[in-house]
């Protein structure tokens, strides 16, 4: 069967919440094909389903080599590692990413996190503040996200 076949009945199978028979599909597609960004892509968001963080952390690593110039891939990978490794090793990973793409709200909120569950709440505070000014939607995700109460509390206090 062609890749695009199986890349569309995978796709189809994962909107149906049919993961293992997403899964299955992608397997059934030929090693030299298997590398493709597209199949890559799809592989992640299956292994993300399944909480399998360390094989997710591996694909979207992969996935940043062959399109660095994708946030997304940076941001995948990142969460993968956070909970495959550990909150440092997702961190330089945002960090490098923050780099090549300083202008991402995504990459800003998400050091921000990292910095408040690290316990460095200036510097949570001007990565939030930074995703916010890229990206006014991440305003109310600040009010929500668990990983930012610490900020919250603090400035509550002051």
């Amino acid at each position: 069967m062609q890749l695009k076949w199986r890349i569309s009945h995978a796709r189809g199978y994962l909107g149906l919440g049919m993961v293992a028979e997403a899964e299955k599909e992608l397997d059934q597609i030929p090693e030299n094909e298997a590398a493709s960004v597209d199949v890559l892509a799809l592989r992640a968001v299956i292994l993300q389903e399944q909480k399998r963080w360390q094989p997710m952390q591996e694909v979207s690593g992969n996935l940043v080599k062959l399109q660095p110039d994708d946030p997304g891939w940076w941001i995948m990978w990142a969460y993968a590692a956070r909970r495959a490794d550990s909150l440092t090793v997702a961190e330089k990973i945002l960090r490098e990413a923050e780099m090549i793409h300083p202008s991402d709200a995504t990459i800003q909120f998400n050091l921000g996190c990292y910095a408040c569950q690290r316990g460095d709440l200036t510097a949570a505070r001007i990565h939030v503040n930074r995703a916010i000014a890229l990206d006014e939607r991440f305003r109310e995700t600040a009010t929500t996200d668990s990983d930012l109460a610490p900020l919250r509390e603090a400035s509550a206090t002051s």
